[in-house]
């Protein structure tokens, strides 16, 4: 099992930027799939982005392109979420995630940014954009 400890929210005005932190411990780290997810109060909950720590594949939602970027640094063992030009619509409570890959093939992370494929999850840090 992976242990994940978030950090980095806070509250900024729309057009803002945040950068929040995820470390993990307790599993080979390199060999998993880190992923970002978010939930809005009364909203369900949205896979925000992925990476694959092994190859640094990335996968992202619509919503966030362009605006959001990933990165992983392995030798300290945290996934990193860069948000630039935020909008109010991003508030909610940010989570990170960890899953093992999968094989067909190959080693791969799922694309679907399903919370399903996600086994080990963070307590979450509160992003709030203010209009």
């Amino acid at each position: 099992q992976v242990q994940l400890v978030e950090s980095g929210g806070g509250s900024v005005q729309a057009g803002g930027s945040l950068r929040l932190s995820c470390t993990a411990s307790g599993h080979a780290y390199s060999s998993n799939c880190m992923g970002w997810f978010r939930q809005a109060p009364g909203k369900e909950r949205e896979g925000v982005v992925v990476i694959d720590t092994g190859d640094g594949t990335t996968y992202y939602a619509d919503s966030v392109k362009g605006r959001f970027t990933i990165s992983a640094d392995n030798a300290k063992n945290t996934a990193y979420l860069q948000m630039n030009s935020l909008k109010p619509e991003d508030t909610a409570m940010y989570h990170c995630a960890a899953g093992r890959p999968r094989y067909s093939g190959r080693w791969y992370c799922p694309s679907s940014l399903q919370a399903a494929d996600f086994s080990s999850w963070g307590q979450g840090t509160q992003v709030t954009v203010s209009s």
